[in-house]
């Protein structure tokens, strides 16, 4: 009896973890799978034949200074981005790591996450129509403290600016929301000994708070970098790699040549190569991350 009330609730408990493992095969492991096998193809667009060139899509790819021209577009957004994201979900999150009144304290929280829950399109749009040379709100104050009108979607040095402005103000809520968490979970026996010893607050967040907290820091910059290597709606609506390729991320390179070229090998060549590249990042960050867990 006691065997095959294990074995019912063996199968019940495969039962209700079906539908994720369903879900994981179809958006996950088996356009992964069949991405692989595409690098390695060349797919005719018009009768869908197919012929195995081996490496050539990915020389093709390797060998096109656009892709790389994207690549430094997206590690330049990268940079901006989390620097942006995790330095001032930073910042804000000690601000917030004090002794305020629970109302108040979720009312801030709340101000700060709800960007995040609002869709990435709608907020795209939101900030085009407010970015606008002509008619945006921001040059208008612009021009209203007699300052010449910025070119925020159209002049190439100001435009990955502007990406990171929108990709901050919607994530950064997202990192204030953990770093709070972390910091709260530092001991309290610590902070009181550092009070007692009559250490000044910067001086225990600079000697305590950070480095107690320096694995949930690693865990953001990985989070926010992987974000920033996929980083595809916010850049296709408002200027759609423009103006020139100077915001066109990877993945837009990547859509671009499967998508709009047709081109399905090396669309899946490229795709293939940012795996690469972000499982190395994320390799290197784990590492980093194991290392930082050892010192503390």
């Amino acid at each position: 009896m006691a065997k095959s009330l294990r074995q019912r609730e063996t199968i019940a408990g495969y039962s209700f973890l079906a539908p994720a493992y369903i879900l994981y095969l179809l958006f996950l492991a088996v356009p992964l799978v069949v991405s692989l096998i595409l690098a390695f193809l060349q797919v005719d667009r018009f009768d869908l034949s197919t012929e195995f060139v081996g490496l050539s899509n990915f020389e093709w790819v390797l060998g096109d200074p656009r892709f790389w021209r994207t690549f430094r577009n997206t590690f330049y957004f990268i940079a901006l981005a989390v620097v942006g994201n995790v330095g001032l979900g930073l910042v804000l999150a000690v601000l917030l790591d004090r002794n305020i009144p629970g109302p108040l304290l979720y009312l801030f929280r709340l101000a700060y996450f709800l960007p995040v829950l609002v869709s990435l399109a709608f907020v795209s749009f939101i900030w085009r129509f407010l970015f606008s040379f002509d008619l945006g709100v921001i040059n208008y104050y612009i021009r209203i403290l007699g300052l010449t009108p910025v070119g925020w979607l159209t002049d190439k040095n100001v435009v990955m600016l502007s990406i990171v402005i929108i990709d901050v103000w919607k994530n950064v809520g997202f990192f204030v929301i953990i770093l709070v968490a972390a910091l709260q979970g530092v001991p309290r026996n610590l902070m009181e000994a550092a009070r007692i010893d009559g250490a000044s607050p910067l001086t225990t967040l600079r000697r305590i708070k950070l480095p107690y907290i320096a694995p949930v820091i690693l865990f953001c910059v990985t989070y926010a970098t992987i974000g920033g290597l996929q980083v595809f709606d916010s850049i296709k609506i408002i200027t759609d790699g423009g103006p020139g390729d100077s915001t066109r991320s990877v993945v837009m390179y990547m859509f671009s040549e499967a998508f709009s070229a047709g081109n399905l090998g090396t669309g899946a060549a490229s795709a293939v190569t940012l795996l690469v590249v972000i499982a190395a990042v994320t390799a290197t960050q784990l590492a980093l991350a194991r290392r930082v867990a050892r010192r503390s």
